[in-house]
């Protein structure tokens, strides 16, 4: 009889539920590399490595340092006019340093910089010494 009720016996497996977790991992998958992919695009929105974009970078960290740029947490930090000139002068270097191997373009984005640089440096040094 024992014989019997195991015959009897059957085990059932359901395979709805394997189909819905594969499904399921599936999705994931998908989503993980939409991220992924995401995240590559982002990375390439970054400008080309060039000598404009390290121009840019010192006149950034000079108008910053000048308090000519802010954020709003920065707001009451006042102007390093010491790290605004260093920048300037970064700026200097480049140019001397590159004479002669920069295209026409480039010296000029290079001595215009310098230009507003510079005169933004004198207006912010004025008003601080007029405080």
């Amino acid at each position: 009889m024992a014989k019997d009720d195991e015959k009897e016996k059957k085990i059932i497996v359901d395979e709805d539920w394997k189909a819905q977790a594969k499904k399921e991992k599936d999705i994931l998958a998908a989503q993980e590399k939409a991220e992924q992919e995401k995240k590559e695009k982002q990375r390439s929105a970054l400008p080309p490595a060039d000598f404009a974009g390290l121009v840019n970078t010192f006149t950034t960290q000079a108008f910053f340092a000048m308090g000519v740029l802010r954020t709003k947490e920065d707001k009451d930090i006042p102007a390093d006019l010491e790290l605004a000139r260093y920048n300037i002068d970064m700026l200097e270097v480049l140019g001397t340093k590159t004479s002669g191997n920069i295209t026409d373009e480039e010296k000029k984005l290079l001595d215009n910089t310098l230009h507003q640089l510079r005169m933004a440096f004198v207006k912010v040094s004025e008003s601080k010494e007029a405080e």
